[in-house]
C-alpha cells in the first residue's frame, strides 16, 4: 500500500474508533498496537473485523509502523496518561525526523504536555496535547477536538482533524486551537470537571425525586425538561438509563452505588485550589465520589440509624426544574472562570466563546446552555455579567432554597446544589465574615489588616489581647 497520512497507536476503544473515523473520512491510516501477553493479536483481529475499510495498514513493529507514513508523519497516541505516554514517545524518537508530529490524544494532565512539548521542541518534533470528548460513540461518528501547542503545529493536522470531528450547528468542526503547550488538555480537563458537576446535580435530583416516584414518571419529568432550555446529552441519556429495564426491573436499580474516578475531576478540582478559583461545585461532585466509594462504612452505620428516613415534603416539580437550571448557569460559569484565570496567569489567550463552540456537539457537556454560552462569551468572559444570566439567577434563588429543605426533610444529599447555592449567596453578599478571618491571622499570625477607612494596600497590626 501507498504510505498513510495518518498514524494511530493504541487500539483500545477510542483509538479502535477514532481509526474507524479517519478512515471512513477518506484518510490513509495506519495502526500500531503492541502484540505482548493478552494484546498479541488486537491489531489482527480490528483488520479482520474491519476488512471493508481498505485504506487502512495494520503493525506490531514499531519502526515498520513509522515507516507506514507519509512526512511529515503525523501520529496519535492514545494509551493511558502518564508514564506509558513517555515510553511511547521514547520508542518512537529513534524513528522519527524533524518536523513530524506527535499527537497525545489521552487525557494527560497539563503540565506533562508542557514538558513534552518543551522537550520534544528540542528534537525539531512538534506536540500537540489534544483533548478528546465524546466517549466510544463520539470517537467513532465525529467528537469533540481541543489541541493545543503551537499554531503552526496545528495548522499541519488541522485538515485531518477538523475532517473527524463533530459539526455545530452551522456545519463548522468542533475543533479548533486551544491555546499553547498544554492548553487543550487542560481546557479538557476542566471540561471533564464540569460534566462530574452536571453528572451529580442529576444524581442527586434522580435520589430526591426517588422518595416520592418511581424510575419512569422520573423519566417523564426529565423528557419534559429536555424539551427545553435545560435540554443536554446528560440528561437525554439519563432518561434511556432511567427506562432500561432488565426483564421486570429497572437494571438502575441493580447497579452498584460506588461512582469511579479516572483521575481528571481530581486533577480539575486540585487546579482551582492552586489557582485560587472557587470551582466548589466540580469539587462538591468529586467527594460525592469519593464518599461513595466507602459502601461497606455507609451500610453499617445506615443500619445503626435509629430514625427512618422522612417523606414529608414532596418537593415542588417546578422548583427543582428552577434549582436545577440555576446550578447548571453556575457550574459552566465557575468552569470557565477556571479557564480565564489559568488563561491569564499561562498566556494561553483562551477563547472561552470558541471553547464553548465546540462543546456544542460531539462532547459529553454538549447542551442548549453551551449553545447560548457561545453569545454570552462572546461579549464578556464572566457570565454572570450578563444582565439575563443575573435575572435568572436571582428569581431562581427561591427554588433552590426548596430543593435544599427538600433534601434536609427527606434526609437526601444534596452536596451540589448547597454548593452552587453557597456560591450564588457569597458572591452576592458585599460583606463576608472574611473580616473575623483577617483579624484572626492578625491575632495569632501577626499577618496584619486593610482597613475599612483606609486606603486599599495599606496594612495594619493590632494588638488584639490588650483591654
Amino acid at each position: 500500500m501507498s504510505k498513510s497520512q495518518f498514524g494511530v497507536i493504541g487500539l483500545g476503544v477510542m483509538g479502535k474508533s477514532l481509526s474507524l473515523n479517519l478512515a471512513e473520512n477518506g484518510i490513509d491510516t495506519s495502526v500500531y498496537n503492541r502484540s505482548e501477553g493478552n494484546e498479541a493479536h488486537v491489531v489482527s483481529s480490528f483488520l479482520e473485523h474491519n476488512s471493508s475499510f481498505k485504506n487502512i495498514q495494520g503493525f506490531t513493529n514499531i519502526d515498520q509502523f513509522v515507516a507506514s507514513l507519509a512526512t511529515p508523519r503525523k501520529i496519535l497516541i492514545m494509551v493511558k496518561a502518564g508514564a506509558i505516554i513517555d515510553l511511547v514517545i521514547d520508542q518512537l524518537l529513534p524513528y522519527l525526523s524533524a518536523n513530524d508530529i506527535i499527537i497525545d490524544g489521552g487525557n494527560s494532565h497539563y503540565n506533562d504536555t508542557q514538558r513534552r512539548y518543551s522537550d520534544l521542541n528540542k528534537n525539531g518534533i512538534h506536540f500537540i496535547g489534544c483533548g478528546v470528548s465524546g466517549g466510544e460513540e463520539g470517537a467513532r461518528k465525529g467528537p469533540s477536538l481541543m489541541p493545543g501547542g503551537h499554531p503552526q503545529s496545528y495548522k499541519l493536522v488541522a485538515p485531518i482533524l477538523e475532517s473527524i470531528a463533530a459539526k455545530d450547528t452551522k456545519g463548522n468542526p468542533c475543533c479548533t486551537f486551544i491555546g499553547k503547550d498544554g492548553a487543550g488538555h487542560f481546557v479538557k480537563m476542566i471540561h471533564n470537571g464540569m460534566e462530574y458537576a452536571e453528572m451529580q446535580l442529576l444524581a442527586e435530583l434522580y435520589a430526591l425525586l426517588s422518595t416520592s416516584m418511581t424510575n419512569e414518571v422520573i423519566a417523564e419529568l426529565f423528557t419534559s425538561w429536555n424539551n427545553s432550555d435545560l435540554s443536554s446529552y446528560l440528561l437525554e441519556i439519563t432518561i434511556d438509563i432511567l427506562r432500561k429495564k432488565e426483564g421486570d426491573d429497572y437494571l438502575l436499580d441493580k447497579v452498584l452505588d460506588k461512582a469511579g474516578n479516572k483521575g481528571t475531576g481530581n486533577w480539575s478540582s486540585k487546579t482551582a485550589l492552586d489557582l485560587g478559583v472557587p470551582a466548589n461545585i466540580m469539587t462538591s461532585a468529586l467527594f460525592a465520589r469519593y464518599l461513595s466509594a466507602f459502601k461497606t462504612s455507609r451500610e453499617q452505620l445506615a443500619k445503626q440509624l435509629n430514625h427512618k428516613k422522612s417523606k414529608g415534603l414532596t418537593p415542588d416539580l417546578k422548583a427543582l426544574e428552577n434549582a436545577y437550571r440555576m446550578a447548571r448557569i453556575l457550574n459552566h460559569h465557575q468552569g470557565f472562570q477556571l479557564m480565564q484565570q489559568a488563561s491569564d496567569v499561562n498566556s494561553w489567550e483562551l477563547n472561552l466563546s470558541e471553547i464553548a463552540r465546540i462543546w456544542t456537539n460531539g462532547c459529553i457537556i454538549r447542551s442548549q446552555f453551551m449553545e447560548d454560552s457561545i453569545l454570552y462569551l462572546k461579549s464578556s468572559n464572566d457570565l454572570l455579567s450578563h444582565p439575563s444570566i443575573f435575572k435568572t439567577l436571582e428569581t431562581t434563588e427561591p427554588d433552590i432554597i426548596h430543593l435544599i429543605q427538600s433534601g434536609m426533610i427527606n434526609r437526601v444529599a444534596v452536596d451540589t446544589f448547597w454548593s452552587a447555592y453557597n456560591y450564588w449567596i457569597s458572591m452576592t453578599t458585599d460583606r463576608l465574615p472574611a473580616n473575623l478571618i483577617q483579624a484572626q491571622r492578625d491575632y495569632f499570625g501577626a499577618h496584619t489588616f486593610e482597613r475599612t477607612d483606609a486606603p486599599l494596600n495599606q496594612f495594619f497590626h493590632a494588638n488584639w489581647d490588650s483591654a
